[in-house]
């Protein structure tokens, strides 16, 4: 008998999985008996220990019966054909032929730069994941061990519609707010509830390729629409058949400008005259120069056509996958039944925690703290930048979020990947912007992450970055 282990888990379970699959493959007959286990110990050098281990957990999954004085033998039962299924080539439905099309999807893959200004890093708090620590054990007796409620947990929906309403000018009641996780999955349940195949959905350029691979996925046909200084341009919006539009007013992602109050307006005006949905992507909005951020698109909204999402993965931590979506009330109970469908509901302990910290204001204090550093961190870089380059390059919007835009001057995008690679190599991470761009734009440009970078890291890294592009 010639034994392959897999290297995977305890000796133990190596032997018993290898010998799992020669009772199934047929290489131990049915009802024949197995090598004692001093034998099979001196057959794989081993002590017996794990050998008895082994033949116990076949005995337990009723692949072997061990009987005294009749030592251990394999069950008598009928093995199936052994038959290796290739991977598929057909696609099992018209939903996976579309996300194959989407080609390779990750969420977020991190580098090793030492100064890696990607965008997506969260500001490092050691204290506000010690507090979460306290939050979510105090939470989880609060909370108890139940189903989660539908809807969600609804302390954190009075304190979530208590907030919006101070914040964010969003006046809402409590039963319209739905709990989820994360952006991704309120974006993809507002998909699944608005679009059949072949529906039209209005996004900006740029834009988000997680929210562009979900609507893709649902069957959508897209339609950029360009976005200039003032946000997204609504005179160039289709006049008919679009089921839903994609935006992201207070802070356009990637670019960085906030829509105006005028473009605000005709966009709501355009809506209602098209029978049209609007999906408002709210990230970033509290890490703003001002002391309040600019009131949300749905505050201005008096024909409940605008569909409200939130999250905490960039004013808390990643992890943390919660998400709160502001229902329209003609689509709330659509909109409930979707999320029950998916999963039942989101996490209620940590829901409790989340509640507590909005309830207790901890939630602001933190926020005011954060804003205080991303502000910091923002001018350290963006002075540096400017000092040292100067006219060779633009530096896009930045008065909000945690990114901003550099436009090269003099850089063609045939140098940019040289420019890049050099970067790398001095333990520099930058990422182009033109990715997010659906009409590719008239020169290269990066993205600038700051967040996860401290204001020493940050002037190094505007120094490698200058060093970098005067050799190219």
């Amino acid at each position: 008998m010639q034994l392959s282990l897999d290297n995977e888990g305890a000796l133990y379970e190596q032997i018993a999985r290898a010998l799992k699959r020669a009772i199934l493959e047929g290489q131990i007959l049915a009802g024949s008996r197995l090598p004692s286990t001093r034998t099979m110990a001196r057959a794989l050098q081993v002590s017996r220990r794990p050998i008895i281990q082994a033949y116990d957990l076949l005995c337990t999954e009723q692949m072997a019966v061990a009987r005294v004085g009749s030592g251990t033998r394999a069950a008598e039962i009928s093995a199936p054909p052994i038959k290796r299924v290739s991977p598929l080539r057909k696609p099992t439905s018209g939903y996976v032929a579309r996300m194959r099309q989407l080609g390779d999807i990750t969420a977020g893959t991190r580098t090793n730069h030492r100064y890696n200004l990607q965008y997506g890093e969260s500001l490092p708090n050691v204290n506000l994941l010690s507090s979460w620590r306290r939050k979510l054990a105090a939470a989880a007796l609060r909370a108890g061990g139940e189903c989660p409620a539908e809807g969600g947990f609804m302390p954190l929906r009075r304190a979530l519609a208590d907030y919006l309403g101070r914040r964010r000018g969003v006046a809402c009641d409590p039963a319209d707010i739905l709990i989820v996780g994360g952006m991704q999955q309120a974006i993809t349940l507002v998909a699944r509830v608005l679009l059949d195949n072949r529906d039209s959905v209005v996004i900006e350029d740029p834009h988000c390729p997680f929210a562009l691979n979900v609507l893709k996925a649902h069957g959508a046909r897209i339609i950029s629409v360009r976005t200039d200084a003032e946000g997204l341009v609504v005179q160039d919006l289709p006049r008919s058949g679009v089921r839903l539009a994609l935006v992201t007013p207070t802070f356009q992602f990637p670019s960085g400008t906030t829509m105006s109050s005028a473009r605000k307006m005709a966009l709501l005006r355009w809506a209602g005259a098209n029978d049209c949905w609007v999906l408002e992507d709210d990230y970033d909005a509290e890490f703003h120069v001002g002391s309040r951020p600019i009131p949300a698109l749905r505050s201005l909204d008096c024909g409940d056509r605008v569909v409200y999402v939130g999250a905490f993965s960039k004013t808390l931590f990643p992890s943390l996958r919660l998400g709160y979506i502001v229902c329209p009330p003609a689509l709330s109970r659509d909109l409930f039944t979707a999320k029950l469908l998916d999963d039942f509901g989101a996490p209620t302990i940590e829901q409790a925690a989340l509640a507590v910290y909005i309830q207790t204001r901890q939630y602001e204090k933190h926020l005011r703290e954060s804003r205080r550093e991303v502000l910091v961190r923002r001018r350290v870089v963006v002075d540096a930048l400017r000092r040292l380059l100067g006219p060779r390059i633009e530096i896009g919007p930045h008065d909000a979020g945690m990114h901003f835009v550099v436009w090269f001057s003099d850089l063609s995008f045939e140098e940019l990947p040289a420019f890049l690679a050099k970067a790398a190599a001095a333990g520099l991470g930058l990422y182009p912007v033109h990715p997010y761009y659906r009409r590719k734009p008239s020169r290269p440009g990066l993205l600038i992450g700051y967040a996860g970078l401290s204001s020493g890291q940050l002037r190094t890294a505007a120094e490698l970055f200058a060093q970098c592009l005067m050799d190219v």
